[in-house]
């Protein structure tokens, strides 16, 4: 398992993130697209993972409600996916909202994302239930995880 280094993005680094996006995601998103994405929202968290100080993954969420937190978005890069990156990107987030009083994270893929719902039951989540997702024309399942047990 490859060992990269986290760390929490502020402003400045959030063009980095969305650079790592389109990397990996289509549509191509810009950073407005994101900061739309913030507002309103309490408790965003932006984590940038590099390995060789080279970005290679991110991870983002934000809080739901009180004592959810969401993790809505995040990817690793090709080169480096199956070396445990995306692992560490959720432990860390998982870390981080245990230490803000989160009791839950929450996250949701499409049904065709194979690859997240088996990374997702492997990191403990369970599925929650199943919503229809009009604007991918596919279901979404939705997973949580309880951070108090």
């Amino acid at each position: 398992m490859a060992q990269a280094e986290i760390d929490i993005a502020d402003d400045k680094m959030l063009p980095l993130a969305v650079e790592l996006h389109n990397a990996v995601f289509r549509p191509k998103r810009e950073v407005d697209f994101f900061k739309r994405r913030f507002t309103g929202r309490y408790n965003t968290l932006t984590l940038i993972a590099r390995m060789d100080r080279k970005p290679v993954g991110f991870w983002i969420g934000f809080e739901l409600k009180p004592g959810m937190f969401y993790h809505w978005l995040g990817a690793v890069v090709a080169e480096v996916r199956r070396h445990g990156v995306g692992r560490q990107l959720q432990e860390a987030q998982q870390a981080w909202a245990k230490d803000h009083g989160y009791e839950y994270i929450r996250c949701e893929c499409l049904n065709h994302q194979r690859e997240f719902i088996h990374f997702a039951i492997a990191m403990g989540y369970d599925i929650v239930g199943i919503r229809w997702d009009s604007t991918h024309a596919d279901n979404l399942i939705v997973f949580e995880k309880n951070m108090v047990e």
